[in-house]
């Protein structure tokens, strides 16, 4: 994910913890047209002409092995990692050796098939649990526009780290608010329900703010102050990513329970309006 050192990210906790009691998603929100969706109702591989995949281990690209957090898994396009059954795509982390890794799941992204600037994003989806496991809804730059991590920017529409099981995070990283700094714009909230029932992550994003969504209700905002690109690079289209990560710097940092494994992240629809 590129987002090196989120030991950091633990400890710094820009974060405001506590119980879920977010506001409703602002009513000028004109983001009333669907252009982009996927209902999961067929059967077989995610559908191509929507979804990719980012594989392997990441040792041949610039963020460095273990897709720069150091991960334990290796990402495959394989059915046993990535599919669709009973109308949900199923992205399932596997404890078994994989390419160079002892693990294997599966990183599905949008990219030239779903890029977007500005929209309402809507995710419904159920967490996997256990120790160890890192599962994200993301969005990261379609273009490097503006330069490599973060200059570009990236937002965290939902992250999840298996041993803290009642908390999700959305985060925004820029150049100038970044895991590297310890300066990412971040809001945790607490909610006991993450891996048996499904939930709607999503945002809201326009020109003068991000805001950060669980069923409707606004849990973080963002705002763009007109500081630079340094501090606000979100005029570019960005694509969507979907993966459930295992380990690394941040959801390995207490271990992994292999016990717990396989683990899934359900996927009921992907629906993006502008």
């Amino acid at each position: 994910m590129n987002k090196l050192l989120y030991s950091i990210y633990a400890l710094t906790l820009f974060i405001m913890m506590g119980c879920f009691s977010g506001k409703n998603a602002h009513q000028n929100s004109d983001y009333k047209r669907l252009v982009w969706s996927d209902e999961f109702n067929y059967s077989g591989l995610p559908d191509p002409q929507k979804w990719g995949y980012d594989l392997g281990d990441a040792c041949d690209k610039p963020c460095g092995c273990g897709w720069g957090n150091n991960e334990a898994q290796f990402y495959t396009d394989k059915k046993e990692n990535a599919r669709v059954e009973n109308g949900f795509l199923i992205i399932e982390a596997r404890h078994e050796k994989t390419g160079t890794r002892e693990y294997s799941s599966s990183r599905l992204v949008t990219k030239n098939k779903g890029d977007w600037n500005h929209g309402r994003l809507e995710i419904r989806a159920k967490l996997p649990s256990g120790r160890g496991i890192w599962p994200a809804i993301w969005m990261l730059p379609s273009d490097m526009t503006y330069g490599g991590w973060p200059r570009s920017g990236e937002i965290d529409i939902m992250e999840h780290v298996g041993y803290a099981p009642d908390s999700i995070f959305g985060t925004v990283h820029t150049q100038r608010y970044n895991g590297m700094l310890g300066t990412q714009k971040s809001v945790g909230i607490q909610m006991s329900t993450i891996a048996s029932d499904f939930h709607v992550y999503g945002i809201d994003w326009n020109t003068d703010r991000i805001d950060f969504l669980v069923d409707g209700k606004v849990f973080n905002t963002f705002k763009n102050r007109r500081e630079g690109v340094d501090a606000w690079p979100f005029d570019r289209a960005f694509h969507l990513l979907l993966n459930v990560a295992v380990g690394g710097n941040w959801g390995g940092k207490k271990g992994v329970d292999n016990a717990a494994f396989p683990q899934r992240m359900l996927i009921d629809y992907v629906r993006i309006y502008q």
